[in-house]
């Protein structure tokens, strides 16, 4: 059995460009920070995978960002820049590239999970290793979390209307029309608006997500709990809690 590219997709945070949607609540240079901790919370628990079985990397953007990116990841990550195009075109040439180098399947992780559980990364890196074509595990609010594949198939990232509540049901469809048959792994969520935010702290607090089954262990994010812990601290001040 080959490795399996183990891929969290990004952008290198820059304030006033990096998760503009947190915004409210969070200040554009906040975004930018909670951006980089939800890279490096991702990134070690990729890294925590059996390497014999994953190898992390990084499908980044924007070019020249290769130095502060690698400060947020460990340094086994490599770095694949991504290509051009809509999320879709950027997606497939990601999956070609990770499998043209070699690897027996390639993953592609949304890089908004920072408590994503290991547990889903290793049960998609096993079923590629083990020979089904695709895993994916859906998100909260109607995506996907991640992707995984044996073959770079360009039908299962067209005609997808990115960033709406249709995301998955349409890549299921997609993968029906080309005669796959995905493994649909648990679902997880994303941060990427107030309310899912909101999620994220309940979580670090201790409250288990409603759509989570209790026998999926749960994932802390260091750095992204010391980002929330400090905020909380900071806004109370504020309002004079």
């Amino acid at each position: 059995m080959g490795s399996v590219a183990v891929a969290v997709i990004c952008k290198t945070p820059v304030a006033g460009r990096s998760k503009t949607r947190l915004s409210p609540p969070l200040r554009p240079e906040e975004c930018a920070e909670i951006s980089g901790c939800f890279i490096h919370d991702l990134g070690a628990t990729i890294a925590g995978l059996p390497r014999a079985a994953a190898q992390p990397y990084a499908v980044y953007t924007p070019a020249g960002s290769e130095a502060a990116l690698q400060a947020l990841l460990p340094p086994e990550f490599r770095l694949l820049l991504q290509g051009e195009g809509d999320l879709g075109d950027r997606l497939l040439q990601g999956m070609a590239g990770l499998l043209a180098a070699g690897h027996a399947g390639a993953m592609l992780i949304n890089s908004d999970s920072p408590t994503l559980p290991p547990a889903l990364l290793q049960a998609g890196v096993t079923a590629l290793q083990t020979g089904r074509e695709m895993v994916i595990s859906p998100a909260f609010d109607g995506g996907y979390t991640f992707i995984g594949l044996r073959h770079p198939h360009r039908r299962l990232f067209e005609e997808i209307a990115w960033s709406t509540s249709t995301v998955f049901q349409r890549t299921l469809q997609r993968a029906a029309e080309i005669g796959l048959e995905p493994l649909v792994l648990d679902s997880w969520y994303d941060i990427d608006d107030a309310v899912s935010y909101a999620m994220l702290e309940a979580e670090l607090a201790g409250r288990r997500p409603g759509f989570v089954g209790s026998g999926l262990p749960l994932q802390d994010a260091p750095m992204t709990r010391r980002f929330v812990e400090r905020r909380r601290a900071a806004v109370q001040m504020e309002i004079g809690l």
